[in-house]
């Protein structure tokens, strides 16, 4: 069985990361963990980004299992990188798939989050850089 994990908070549900997941689905049995990590901007407490984080997250599950896939996840530590290494200390994925906004924009691709993460963790990763 496949093991995804899926790391993604404002384009958590984007076509694209729905259409590699399907993709990552078709291809044999696969069960997808989602992490949202729980940051926050300097506009939005750190109480109003919890539920912002926790709407996305709910909303994400409720779309992976109404495709009928095996689909859990939790919000996670502000910092991306703390929040994958929380996540693998619990259990085993094959791939980290990380959705972010485009470049220009994306914090995480301005702190080469998709890089660091595969050097830290020696999994593959994927980067899906979603239309805004």
């Amino acid at each position: 069985m496949g093991r995804y994990l899926i790391v993604a908070n404002q384009t958590l549900g984007g076509d694209q990361l729905m259409a590699e997941v399907r993709q990552r689905a078709a291809a044999g049995p696969s069960s997808f963990y989602v992490i949202v990590p729980n940051t926050r901007s300097s506009d939005v407490d750190e109480h109003r980004a919890t539920l912002i984080a926790q709407s996305r997250l709910n909303q994400a599950l409720n779309q992976l299992r109404t495709e009928g896939l095996d689909a859990r996840g939790d919000i996670g530590d502000p910092e991306p990188l703390t929040a994958i290494e929380d996540a693998l200390a619990g259990q085993q994925f094959d791939e980290i798939i990380i959705s972010t906004l485009p470049s220009g924009i994306s914090h995480w691709l301005r702190m080469d989050l998709p890089q660091r993460a595969e050097r830290k963790f020696k999994l593959p990763v994927t980067t899906i850089t979603t239309r805004h």
